[in-house]
């Protein structure tokens, strides 16, 4: 298919990647406060209503990138997308607002209280692709920039929590901080697992976390995010009442984030095939098991 959309999707915003981890991040979300509450389990139509709005928050977080790193992309990286002119910006803010409409849209057919909570989430949005009016000191500070932008995601789980007790007018569920915690942390290990290179892989102009701090602190930041990630899900996962079936979970995926560290190639070592790699999708599995391992795994084995 040579449609230019399904190519800046391929590019950009591959559906295939996201949307299984969109999917069991909403469920994880939702089930988690259905569950332990003994509430019903969301309809269809709350966890679909979810899924796509998520969805498109996560493209619009796109979007909001491809405006603030054009200047960079079109001198260090022609080969993008919107600089060698395969979609416009402006197009691209049209199909944002038009999943803006769609969001608001779902939020007032399944439930009005949802709206305040989209509208925080889009006010958000906004500051990030303003990079909080102060984006020379940001990026005088990249660990400030990286929390300020990782806050988005807890933001987010809220909101999907909120198709679930708010609709069926109960109270916040216990123990959703520690969700909010694990979203928070499964994001850093998602953005620093895309944005840590092998030396090989380094470009000039393509800002990393291993070029800022260097590989061997990058990594050990990483795995440091990856057990703060499982510490959270322990927690999270101590208000269901088969939680302590799943600790061997946590467990697992701590290892699992322990030998990818390991295995990926330190200053001076020779990278094998892959290792470039290793990260990115080391870091969407080990999410998506530990989002699985909240809700869904719950309901599946009743």
């Amino acid at each position: 298919m040579t449609n230019r959309w399904w190519i800046y999707q391929k590019e950009r915003f591959p559906l295939l990647a996201h949307g299984p981890l969109v999917i069991v991040f909403c469920l994880a979300v939702m089930l988690f406060s259905a569950l332990q509450q003994g509430g019903e389990l969301p309809d269809i139509v709350r966890i679909a209503g979810a899924v796509i709005s998520t969805l498109i928050l996560f493209f619009q977080l796109r979007v909001a990138d491809e405006f603030k790193d054009f200047s960079i992309d079109s001198k260090f990286r022609p080969h993008r997308a919107v600089p060698r002119g395969l979609v416009s910006l402006r197009e691209l803010a049209q199909l944002a607002f038009a999943g803006a409409a769609i969001q608001f849209l779902i939020a007032l057919f399944i439930d009005i209280g949802l709206i305040p909570i989209l509208l925080a989430v889009w006010a958000y949005i906004g500051l990030m692709t303003k990079e909080f009016f102060v984006k020379d000191w940001l990026i005088k500070h990249p660990s400030v920039y990286l929390v300020s932008h990782m806050l988005v995601m807890p933001l987010i789980a809220f909101y999907v929590s909120t198709f679930d007790w708010l609709c069926d007018c109960r109270e916040i569920p216990p123990g959703l901080g520690w969700l909010l915690l694990l979203s928070f942390c499964s994001g850093l290990v998602l953005e620093l697992g895309r944005k840590i290179k092998v030396p090989a892989s380094e470009r000039e102009g393509v800002e990393t976390y291993s070029g800022l701090w260097g590989s061997r602190r990058a990594v050990i930041l990483w795995t440091a995010a990856v057990a703060a990630s499982v510490f959270a899900y322990t927690n999270a996962a101590s208000y269901l009442s088969q939680g302590e079936l799943f600790l061997g979970l946590g467990g697992t995926v701590l290892v699992l984030g322990l030998i990818t560290a390991v295995l990926f190639p330190r200053k001076g070592q020779q990278p094998f095939r892959g290792a470039e790699n290793l990260l990115e999708p080391s870091s969407g599995l080990l999410t998506l098991a530990l989002y699985f391992g909240l809700g869904p795994l719950q309901a599946l084995l009743g």
